[in-house]
């Protein structure tokens, strides 16, 4: 459907006749090598104008059907100069014939026609030109002196650190949002034959690898330098050590990213198009990378569904749903912020998705099949869990009604709409679970196996801890460091698998594009090969030299002992399960341990002791239904 017309793409369009109309005269005078106003007094003149005034005629006709106009001038590319150049080719093309037709363009001197050709194309990107220079706050600002660009202008400056490539697409970027904060002041480049050059009028200063944060490249002395641009991972593409990061922060700079959401279509004003990196993004780890391949084809076009779409895996599974181009997204969660927070992030990028926030609570059987019943989702993705061990081991009968009976409510629901796949988030804690989080979640992998056969097809997904997930040790440590220490952890020897939240939803979207290419065969589960754990006594050290701190100096690390129902080392599979390589960097779990002790009528039972908030019951409950808790 075409947008309809508006002034400025009709002024645009006028614009447009009117380079043509004067291209055609200007390469006439060229062409007789007159004063511009002959043609005031040159009986052929009237002639000349016709000839101007049919080229632009013909080309408006051009115009009109491939509206190449419609470009923003702001954002001109040589994308754009192609499209102009083609239109006038076409013009040219049509202009010929006509006149061929007419009187065999026996009048008209041949050598205009190349000089009309170009001349229009000249003023047709000259008027972008024109526009675009003046809105370029990166021209303005560099014309200016450095001492004045920071006070008029009120910018901060801007070091950015990667290849040539990155930098120009991002110093685009940030000149196109006159509103931003940041003024680009310089690039460190990984490689040195870039070293010396400009781009846009921004200096590349140093080579990464001989550069150091006290010591400012000579183009940069007189800049007080407030923020460090990476634009590709430090960790990952530079190799930087937390040591280097943390004099970095210790010297007071702001490390920056660009925004992801940023990626999705053009610069968009007032959109926050740099995003503070944090901390834990800068652990050195190795890094996970699958094929998007799968998963694009999986999503596209689909309508999603994700429970506790507000929390640190249910948010990042939308992101993803809209950057893969779902075709319409429901995010449901319990918590009205949360909720608010991802639907409104969401809704800042321009997409042809459509998207429903629903405010709902999993244990609310009667709610779910009825947003199930509206919004009739293709695949299911059931991220709402309580997981905190400590809550929940001090609250079963909550663990209870939200992670088993909310399961088995999702799970119900997805059936009886008919979506084509469910996907349940789960916990390496599920596996030989020590405490009531790790068992309900064992329960809820188990439900899986409960359900009669159906053309849904079900499978669990079972990782281990997420950096900078919510109730994890990083953001704890962070707030602990930020306060002066110390940082307290159980046990010096306590350990822990570890991804980032970008890739723990890697994990579950790949699982779920392996099981959709398969003939369904029950419900499945899957892992990730997670490398070597880590301990978290040395995480926490790392997360002090992050900080530019030192390490039982600046600040001290504290032991304070396991809590209730907390391991020493997390595993992800149990001694009866057999995880086999399915794709690369995902696992299969072939054989299963789950408990023929569940069936419906223990189910409601255990349900039942836990609406009744008898949370003695429900321990005893949950430990006959997976064979006893082990104790740590």
């Amino acid at each position: 459907m075409r947008t309809p017309l508006t002034f400025s793409w009709t002024v645009k369009y006028l614009i447009h006749i009117a380079a043509l109309f004067v291209g055609f005269v200007l390469a006439y005078e060229l062409r007789r090598a007159l004063p511009i106003q002959w043609w005031f007094i040159d009986p052929d003149a009237l002639q000349v104008l016709g000839w101007a005034g049919l080229f632009a005629l013909i080309g408006a006709g051009v115009e009109a059907v491939f509206q190449a106009e419609r470009a923003a001038w702001r954002f001109s590319s040589a994308r754009d100069v192609v499209a102009l150049a083609r239109n006038v080719s076409l013009t040219m093309a049509l202009f010929l014939m006509v006149i061929f037709f007419v009187d065999r363009g026996l009048e008209l001197p041949r050598s205009v026609l190349p000089l009309a050709w170009l001349l229009s194309l000249m003023l047709l990107v000259g008027a972008r030109v024109a526009w675009r220079l003046p809105r370029e706050s990166g021209l303005s600002e560099h014309l200016l002196p450095a001492w004045w660009r920071k006070t008029a202008l009120g910018k901060k400056p801007l070091l950015l650190v990667g290849a040539m490539a990155d930098a120009d697409r991002q110093i685009r970027h940030l000149m196109a949002d006159p509103g931003q904060p940041y003024q680009p002041v310089g690039v460190v480049t990984p490689h040195a034959s870039e070293v010396g050059m400009r781009l846009h009028g921004v200096p590349f200063v140093a080579r990464l690898d001989q550069w150091r944060v006290g010591r400012l490249p000579a183009p940069l002395r007189n800049e007080k330098l407030s923020a460090i641009l990476f634009l590709q991972d430090p960790v990952k593409t530079f190799g930087l050590t937390p040591h280097r990061i943390g004099e970095m922060k210790k010297a007071g700079y702001t490390l920056l990213r660009p925004h992801a959401l940023t990626e999705v279509g053009e610069p968009r004003p007032n959109a926050d198009l740099l995003t503070e990196i944090p901390l834990e993004e800068f652990l050195p780890r190795q890094p996970i990378a699958l094929q998007a391949g799968p998963v694009e084809e999986l999503i596209r076009g689909k309508r999603i569904l994700v429970t506790g779409a507000g929390g640190s895996i249910g948010s990042e599974i939308a992101r993803q749903m809209v950057q893969l181009g779902c075709g319409h997204l429901t995010l449901l969660d319990h918590s009205e912020f949360l909720l608010f927070e991802i639907d409104r992030e969401l809704g800042g990028v321009t997409t042809a998705m459509t998207r429903r926030a629903v405010l709902a609570n999993v244990r609310d059987e009667a709610r779910i099949r009825e947003v199930f019943e509206q919004e009739r989702p293709d695949i299911v993705f059931h991220a709402a869990a309580l997981k905190h061990v400590a809550l929940v081991e001090n609250n079963p009968a909550e663990g209870v009604l939200t992670n088993v009976q909310g399961t088995w409510n999702v799970i119900r629901a997805a059936i009886t709409a008919r979506a084509a796949q469910f996907v349940l988030i789960s916990t390496d804690k599920a596996v030989d679970p020590s405490n009531v989080m790790g068992a309900t979640k064992r329960i809820a992998e188990t439900l899986l196996e409960l359900v009669p056969d159906s053309e849904t097809r079900l499978s669990a997904v079972r990782f281990g801890n997420v950096l900078g997930s919510a109730g994890s040790v990083v953001p704890i440590f962070r707030d602990q460091i930020a306060r002066g220490g110390p940082v307290t952890v159980t046990h010096p020897d306590v350990n822990r698998y570890f991804m980032t939240i970008p890739e723990a939803v890697q994990l579950v979207l790949h699982s779920t594009a392996v099981k959709a290419a398969r003939a369904d065969e029950g419900p499945s589960k899957f892992l990730l090969e997670m490398g070597e754990p880590v301990r978290i006594a040395d995480l926490a050290r790392q997360m002090i030299e992050l900080a530019g701190k030192k390490p039982g100096v600046d600040i001290k690390i504290e032991f304070t002992g396991l809590k209730k129902g907390e391991k020493i080392a997390e595993v992800l599979a149990d001694d009866g399960e057999d995880p086999r390589p399915c794709v690369e960097g995902i696992l299969e779990v072939m054989g299963r341990r789950s408990s023929g002790r569940l069936d419906t009528a223990r189910l409601q039972t255990l349900i039942s002791a836990a609406l009744g908030g008898r949370g003695h019951e429900v321990t005893m409950l949950v430990a006959e239904t997976i064979g006893d808790i082990r104790k740590p």
